[in-house]
């Protein structure tokens, strides 16, 4: 009678298991030391490995959240299969092991995949490697706009200004136009506001400036200030531009509102009214008909008078 590994007929009641059961003696051996070096390289990978590099990556990589989220993404996966390459070999599975049947594995799966899933885990690394696309980053394309939370293998989650979450392919962003309104350090807002002729122009631009200098969002280099931008046919545009420092899209649109709600109660206040002058223009052709004084002459006529 064949003993069973790791002294487990030790465990049991009635000493070693009968000879029917020992035939299993094999399989499960290797099973047991696959699931012992497998989890033994995980838990190693995940408590030690993992969390030194990312350490090591935000570290020299501060300002790059992308790559510090795309490497401890990566570097999960990149764990799970080590462990299990590991555990098949410790577990005696060397034909899956085999470098020949990896690579034959992984050319069945990417022709399951398909070519989408494939395009997007491409457009994810190159979305990954260009330095002008961070987590963080405010951005917009022909589908949509928010906040940059996370790279993935297959998709991109960004957070829209309203807070609802978009789970966006990589194929979308990397073969579509993107922009970044606010890549820089500071972003310039431009707001219009529409006066009637008659309104005090020189009053409203000094108006539009302060309230612009109110905010502290507002830089006051380059100072905020108000133009007349357009001279219509019924009404004077007015565009007041200012700098916001530290541009998101959060801070941008709390200027703007916050512009537009002091703008809409000074200017009244100040006598100023907003929009063009009410006008209204006719035109057509205007005939008068004699046809009515006629008839009384004819009538007239006919009773004896005579016509002059």
């Amino acid at each position: 009678m064949r003993p069973l590994p790791f002294g487990l007929q030790t465990w049991l009641p009635g000493g070693p298991l009968p000879e029917p059961f020992t035939a299993y003696t094999g399989s499960v051996e290797a099973a047991v030391a696959f699931l012992l070096v497998a989890a033994a390289v995980y838990l190693v990978g995940r408590l030690v490995v993992e969390p030194s590099v990312v350490r090591v990556v935000r570290a020299r990589n501060r300002r790059n959240p992308t790559l510090q989220s795309a490497v401890e993404t990566y570097l999960g996966y990149a764990v799970v299969v080590v462990a299990l390459f590991a555990g098949f070999v410790s577990g005696g599975y060397t034909s899956l092991a085999n470098p020949a049947l990896v690579v034959a594995a992984l050319t069945v799966a990417l022709g399951v995949a398909g070519r989408e899933v494939l395009g997007s885990l491409i457009s994810g690394l190159f979305l990954i490697a260009d330095p002008d696309f961070n987590v963080g980053d405010f951005v917009s394309w022909p589908n949509g706009e928010g906040t940059v939370q996370e790279v993935d293998f297959r998709v991109t989650r960004i957070r829209t200004p309203a807070y609802e979450t978009l789970t966006v392919p990589n194929t979308e962003l990397t073969t579509n136009s993107l922009t970044r309104p606010f890549g820089r350090k500071r972003a310039r807002i431009d707001e219009t506001i529409h006066l009637a002729y008659d309104d005090d122009v020189e009053l409203a631009r000094e108006l539009l400036a302060g309230i612009a200098r109110e905010d502290d969002r507002v830089l006051a280099d380059p100072e905020p200030n108000a133009i007349v931008d357009t001279l219509g046919e019924g009404s004077v545009t007015l565009r007041a531009v200012f700098w916001v420092d530290d541009p998101t899209g959060e801070r941008v649109y709390g200027a703007r509102v916050r512009f537009r709600e002091r703008a809409l109660e000074r200017l009244p206040a100040a006598g100023i009214e907003l929009g063009a002058a009410a006008t209204q223009s006719l035109s057509g052709a205007l005939a008068v008909s004699a046809t009515e004084e006629r008839d009384d002459r004819d009538r007239t006529d006919g009773e004896g008078g005579t016509r002059p």
